[in-house]
């Protein structure tokens, strides 16, 4: 049987752990801000119009990242928008988790571009109606298209205008996936012979970097307008697969890599605030941020950002 004094000990170790876990959660989020923060800091350096726009974790639009704050203008000054996958729709309909109040608070300055995932046509035109009637970008997916792996046939508010900015866009094609093209060159053209206002793709077609000239090839629409090209990158997570990862990597982590990432055998949730892991996303000319900007890209789509969320409330 445990001692009164044993017991008060174990007691009291509970609790500091617990509150230290808290602190934890409660720098997670800032840090996450600084880091979005510094990139488009070092990327606007550069390119003074370059569009910054982070992928799901909302709630870094708000003061001390709490929902319950009002938000975070200083914050957003460093963004154009905020991607959200699956607001409205994930497989079947999703109940409010308080994203969309916030969205509907952002929207007022900033762009929304929602990645709905639908398996029916009826939720399909649903996510659509829904999203336009908030004045958010819509780009609903069904099944085959769960990986952002296909070009609609169609595109909503097609138009012939220059697309100058984020804030112009009137809807956006999401194709990071190259597993239905044959070579770079028949990526290329799929999406030239588009209208899309805005393009978010992958930085590589396979392991080959994109070229300044090739990614000029597709700021212009297929009607003449001219549009933006956006790279994605993953701030949040390390993928096995990127230039980055080195070898020895399967024997022993770098210490920037926290743990697994669920769902994703390739992928790893980093410890984003480490200086090794910034040095990769950004800050010198092999960071991967440069190499976007390298390739002529007009901005940057971050994702897995909602990493200060997962890497602390799901252990």
């Amino acid at each position: 049987m445990l001692t009164r004094k044993i017991y008060l000990v174990l007691i009291a170790l509970s609790i500091l752990f617990a509150c230290n876990k808290d602190k934890k959660i409660d720098k997670a989020g800032p840090k996450m801000q600084d880091f979005i923060r510094n990139i488009s800091t070092y990327a606007r350096s550069i390119d003074n119009d370059f569009i910054v726009i982070p992928q799901n974790g909302i709630e870094l639009a708000h003061l001390n990242v709490n929902q319950d704050e009002e938000l975070d203008d200083y914050f957003l000054s460093f963004i154009d928008g905020f991607g959200m996958e699956e607001l409205f729709y994930n497989g079947s309909a999703v109940e409010d988790d308080g994203r969309l109040a916030t969205a509907r608070k952002v929207v007022q300055s900033k762009k929304i571009l929602v990645a709905d995932y639908t398996n029916t046509s009826a939720g399909y035109d649903e996510a659509k109606s829904k999203n336009s009637a908030e004045g958010f970008l819509s780009f609903p997916r069904t099944e085959n298209n769960y990986d952002y792996q296909y070009i609609p046939n169609e595109i909503q508010n097609e138009n012939s205008n220059d697309i100058l900015t984020l804030a112009d866009a009137q809807n956006y094609l999401y194709l990071i996936s190259t597993n239905n093209y044959t070579s770079k060159t028949s990526f290329l053209n799929a999406i030239a012979a588009t209208n899309f206002d805005a393009v978010i793709i992958d930085l590589f077609y396979n392991d080959d970097a994109f070229t300044s000239s090739e990614i000029n090839q597709l700021k212009s629409k297929a009607n003449g307008g001219k549009r933006l090209v956006i790279a994605y990158m993953s701030i949040g997570s390390a993928e096995k697969y990127r230039y980055y990862w080195k070898w020895h990597y399967a024997r022993q982590h770098p210490v920037w890599i926290k743990r697994r990432y669920e769902g994703y055998k390739d992928e790893f949730w980093v410890n984003y605030w480490h200086k090794d892991w910034q040095q990769i996303i950004y800050g010198n000319n092999e960071s991967y941020t440069k190499k976007i900007l390298d390739a002529g890209f007009d901005g940057a789509y971050l994702d897995n950002v909602e990493a200060y969320y997962f890497l602390y409330r799901k252990n």
